[in-house]
């Protein structure tokens, strides 16, 4: 029988097996017996006579805490595969299908490995990837299925998946076409309905065809009920109905197939020899796999070689909600008898069947969280120890495993588990660590929800009493994420003054990499001197501890450090790869690309700038995408790209006002400024730039606002406000008395020339560039145009002409194209004409072919590549393959030569 009022959709996944082209899958989305399933195995069918391969997993409601158990369905029939694989990937896939003891691996980092494996079972023979219901997959191997479903593109590979309306999935922000299923028109209905159906007497065929209301699988199976009740209740609604019509066929059955059906459905696998063996420990007695014949003709299950498998998942829903709790315990009871081989499932059956507080099973979940945490399966271990926390036999073992909960939750990001776990923890008597503890856990989050400023007084108040009640290490960690809110957000001088109280009684060296970033984010001129002799001094062992490394380079940005901030975050960003810690790689990439741009090494800052962006986004950090965004913005400016910067700009300040994150805020308008400045719109560029320095603006950032003196000051000369720049000026000098921040100096030199009088500005300028700008270009060639336009106002043309060739040829090889016509222009008004600049190489690429292209040249093999940047090694081919023609090139070796004479 073909289906009904599906051509529309069978058209799509047939194109879709036929090919991928631009649609890398489908996400089909629907009520409970729409025909989700129905179209899939339609697809499966045409995948089939394509000569395309399949695999499939299907999600299982009893399933769900079993980490990786869809991924382990999934790749199956392929693992011979996964000895090929490179070591980590091998080692972090292996573990978390439980194949081998190891490390925990993250989800990213398995991820990678399973999309390795699948490129390369799809190099031989295409694939077709099959997820359904995956509102009932663990959480670990959705997370997979989207990290891969991201990166298909260029593979051989599709996906379609299928997914409940009302539930959320990570797949539906993972590129996938979404594909409703809706409910059949009434011509379609009614033909279904007389296929399935064709005897049904009038007023039965009108009551099924208004109750089920256009869903395929109730106008199949609600005939039956009719035939059996006489009328459907028209109370319930569909998904109950078709419960009922399924238990109603069940309830005819024999008792020992009734018990047999609900031990598969209890069961988290499809094994006969599971199902038959604790069946027979219920009715105890010896069951063969002919118990089931019953219920193969009744059309409930499909019994083939070592499987059971129910016909709709709803079939396996229903026959456990119509059961009675002893019938259900009952059956969970010998499920754990019958998997004494299998410890997770076993305590979770364990688990199912306990009805009040026990300290033994609580155990066994503490040790399957264990393993789940080893396996990388966050969500696993945070279910288990939720669990754990409900049966345990006192209050303080409770509390400890609630905040361990929380404390996995927080680990990857979920903020609003984290909150529930620890509110129901301080319902409890909590000892003074614990209740430290979950101040801390609370605080963590470093970007997230706008939140009301005066926490970021309170966290300070407690960092104080947990120092004092003798536990530093908890208190530096309450500390450190308190101090992080103090970039984001501004908490006025006297909290920063309470914050440093409580750091300087911390016993941490001053060297401690936590003492240098806390003092960075609280008092970035007050301890610039102290945290830029920190800096320095740890600089010598930077790649020694990514961790460390990231947050040291956000700490050197703080201080206008913009060198050191570059080169922290770069050497923390290869350990945060090896790892698969895509949630913290952006925070270290968009510190990086920050301080690349400041320093005008644009060529390094755009891959960067753009996978952080990326990856920000795909791990749900709304402030790191906002900051990774507005960089964006400010090389757009910076190249005359104006109207892409004000698309970039607007995108970040959205992500930004959400939660009033002041960095993205201040880097807005920054890049405005800077568009403003490259179009000759003077006014408004000081108008833009002026906001960073209000207090009551939201873009006010206390130590961001110190570091664009020069764009500041040239909007303001040129629009005429140079008195109203003055008066900025005297207020930023002092900060310079308190702290040798390069960036701070750099700018002061700058409005100090700008703004001198004309007997004082030419000496004021060669001060300027006597200064050392060594790894500070772009502010080096901002000095020669500023003097270069000084001079040549003075009518000293000749004179000018050599510093603004200077600065013409250090936009020009920066790529600051909007600086480079400025140049030009006024070399042009000097009497000397410039060669027209054409786009180097670098600008004839994406970034993220330039990213591809940059590590190719310096000699990393595809698959080298692939595991950098979280690809397939075949998918990094094809990209070259399309980077070459647009370099003019044809190898390798042509690409390094290109690329390296531009660097």
């Amino acid at each position: 029988m073909g289906l009904f009022g599906r051509d529309t959709e069978l058209k799509r996944l047939t194109e879709l097996v036929d090919g991928p082209g631009e649609c890398t899958g489908f996400l089909l989305t629907g009520e409970a017996g729409i025909g989700k399933s129905a179209l899939v195995a339609e697809a499966v069918a045409a995948a089939s006579v394509a000569g395309v391969r399949v695999l499939t997993a299907t999600g299982v409601e009893a399933e769900q805490n079993l980490a990786y158990a869809g991924l382990h369905q999934l790749l199956y029939p392929v693992r011979a595969g996964i000895d090929a694989l490179p070591a980590p990937q091998k080692a972090a896939l292996r573990t978390a299908l439980g194949l081998a003891d190891g490390d925990e691996p993250s989800t990213y980092l398995v991820g990678l490995a399973a999309l390795t494996l699948l490129a390369e079972e799809a190099a031989d023979r295409p694939l077709l990837l099959v997820a359904e219901d995956v509102h009932w997959l663990d959480r670990a191997s959705v997370d997979v299925l989207a990290f891969v479903a991201r990166r298909i593109d260029s593979e051989p590979i599709a996906l379609i998946a299928t997914l409940r309306d009302d539930d959320r999935s990570t797949l539906q922000d993972a590129g996938l076409t979404p594909m409703p299923v809706e409910r059949l028109s009434d011509e379609d209905a009614a033909g279904l309905l007389d296929s399935v159906a064709p005897d049904l007497a009038r007023p039965a065929r009108e009551q099924v065809l208004a109750q089920a209301a256009g869903n395929p699988l109730a106008l199949a199976e609600l005939p039956a009920a009719v035939a059996g009740a006489g009328v459907l209740d028209p109370v319930l609604p569909l998904s109950d109905r078709l419960e009922r019509a399924f238990t109603a066929r069940v309830s005819d059955l024999p008792a020992p197939t009734r018990t047999a059906l609900l031990v598969a459905a209890l069961g988290q696998s499809d094994s006969i020899a599971e199902t038959l063996s604790a069946t027979g420990l219920v009715r105890q007695d010896t069951v063969e796999v002919d118990v089931l014949a019953p219920a193969v003709d009744a059309g409930l299950v499909d019994v083939a070689v070592g499987a059971v498998t129910f016909r709709h998942p709803l079939m396996r829903s229903a026959i456990p909600a119509a059961a009675t709790l002893a019938e259900r315990r009952q059956a969970h009871l010998a499920l754990a008898a019958t998997l004494v081989a299998h410890p997770d499932r076993r305590a979770w059956h364990q688990a199912a069947a306990t009805t009040s507080a026990d300290e033994a099973v609580a155990g066994e979940l503490d040790d399957v969280a264990e393993r789940a945490r080893r396996r990388g399966a966050a969500t696993a271990a945070i279910a288990a120890v939720e669990q754990a926390a409900r049966l345990s036999e006192r209050p303080d073992r409770r509390a400890v495993r609630l905040l361990r909960a929380a404390e996995l939750a927080g680990d990857c990001g979920r903020r609003e588990t984290v909150e529930r776990l620890v509110r129901e923890a301080q319902t409890l008597e909590l000892t003074p660590r614990q209740q430290a503890t979950a101040a801390w856990l609370l605080s963590a989050f470093e970007d997230g929800v706008r939140e009301d400023i005066t926490r970021v007084a309170e966290l300070g108040e407690l960092a104080s009493q947990v120092a004092d009640d003798g536990h530093p290490e908890v208190a530096v960690r309450v500390l450190w994420s308190t101090a992080m809110r103090c970039f984001w957000s501004e908490p006025g001088p006297e909290t920063r003054r309470a914050l440093l109280a409580v750091s300087d009684r911390l016993p941490l060296p001053d060297d401690d990499p936590r003492q240098v970033a806390i003092a960075a984010y609280v008092a970035p001129f007050d301890r610039g001197e102290s945290v830029l002799a920190g800096l320095r001094t740890l600089a010598g062992s930077a790649g020694a501890d990514s961790a460390a490394d990231r947050y040291l380079g956000s700490a050197a940005l703080q201080v206008g450090a913009f060198d050191l901030a570059a080169r922290f975050s770069a050497a923390a960003a290869p350990g945060l790869r090896a790892q698969g810690l895509l949630g913290l790689l952006p925070r270290a990439l968009a510190v990086q690309a920050w301080s690349r741009t400041r320093l005008g090494d644009l060529a390094t800052a755009v891959p960067i700038a753009a996978e952080a962006a990326q990856l920000a986004k795909e791990t749900h950090q709304p402030f790191m995408f906002g900051l990774a965004t507005a960089v964006q913005a400010e090389i757009a400016a910076l190249r005359g790209e104006h109207e892409q910067a004000t698309a970039l700009a607007d995108e970040a300040e959205r992500a930004g006002l959400a939660a009033g994150a002041r960095p993205v805020l201040a880097t807005v308008q920054l890049a405005r400024g800077l568009s403003a400045l490259s179009e000759g719109r003077y006014e408004d560029a000081f108008a833009d730039l002026r906001r960073v320095l209000d207090p009551a603006d939201p873009a006010y950032q206390a130590a961001l606002r110190a570091y664009f003196l020069a764009e500041l000051t040239e909007a303001a000369v040129r629009s005429g406000q140079s008195d109203r720049m003055r008066d900025i000026l005297a207020e930023m000098e002092p900060l310079g008395k308190t702290t040798s921040s390069p960036a701070l100096h750099i700018g002061l030199r700058y409005a100090r020339a700008a703004l001198a009088s004309t007997d004082d500005a030419e000496e004021l300028f060669l001060a300027a560039l006597r200064a050392d700008l060594t790894g500070w270009p772009a502010e080096r060639g901002r000095v020669h145009l500023a003097f270069g336009e000084w001079l040549r106002r003075q009518r000293r043309v000749v004179e000018s002409r050599t510093h603004l060739r200077t600065a013409r040829e250090t936009f020009d090889a920066l790529g600051m194209t909007a600086w480079g016509e400025r140049a030009r222009r006024e070399l042009r008004s000097a009497g000397e004409s410039s060669p027209n600049r054409g786009p180097d190489a670098r600008e004839k690429l994406t970034p993220h072919e330039l990213s591809i292209a940059e590590l190719a040249a310096r000699g990393l093999t595809n698959r080298e590549i692939g595991q950098r940047l979280y690809l397939s090694h075949r998918t990094v081919g094809t990209h070259l393959h399309r980077i070459f023609p647009k370099l003019g090139v044809s190898s390798r070796g042509d690409l390094a030569g290109i690329l390296e004479n531009l660097g």
